[in-house]
């Protein structure tokens, strides 16, 4: 085998089809647009959401809603996901990051009373749930809003 002998596999490469290049390549005359119209023209096409002159579906819809810029978004950590601490520990940001239960802190860390809490923790937390925090207390456990 020599540099000069090496070809491509075969089917795997494939010719580009070149328009308007005579009557014998097959693509002449009109080169594939068609008979005149708008398409067919240089550079001619209508733009995206274009509805031929009607008015377009994102202005005929009512606005409607937006975005506070006060908004703050919590990584929500429920107290059956709790259960995979020891009794007696510390349940922290960098405790949670490093289980796996939240991916980041982003405003803070809110702590929800879905489910039952067995073990007795100290919870260190942004924000509490009125329901998690009769839980946590109820069997012994402490709470600690940062």
């Amino acid at each position: 085998m020599q540099l000069n002998t090496i070809k491509p596999a075969i089917g795997s490469t494939k010719n580009r089809k070149r328009i308007g290049r005579g009557v014998g390549s097959g693509h002449g005359k009109t080169a594939t647009k068609g008979h005149k119209g708008q398409k067919a023209r240089s550079g001619g096409s209508v733009k995206p959401g274009f509805e031929g002159g009607q008015m377009p579906m994102h202005r005929r819809l009512p606005k409607r809603g937006f975005t506070p810029l006060s908004k703050k978004e919590y990584a929500l950590v429920n107290l059956c996901q709790l259960e995979i601490f020891e009794a007696g520990s510390v349940v922290d940001a960098e405790a949670l990051l490093k289980s796996g239960l939240i991916s980041g802190v982003r405003d803070g860390i809110k702590v929800l009373g879905t489910g039952d809490l067995t073990r007795a923790l100290t919870i260190k937390a942004h924000k509490f749930s009125a329901s998690a925090r009769e839980k946590v207390t109820a069997v012994g456990g402490t709470i600690e809003e940062i």
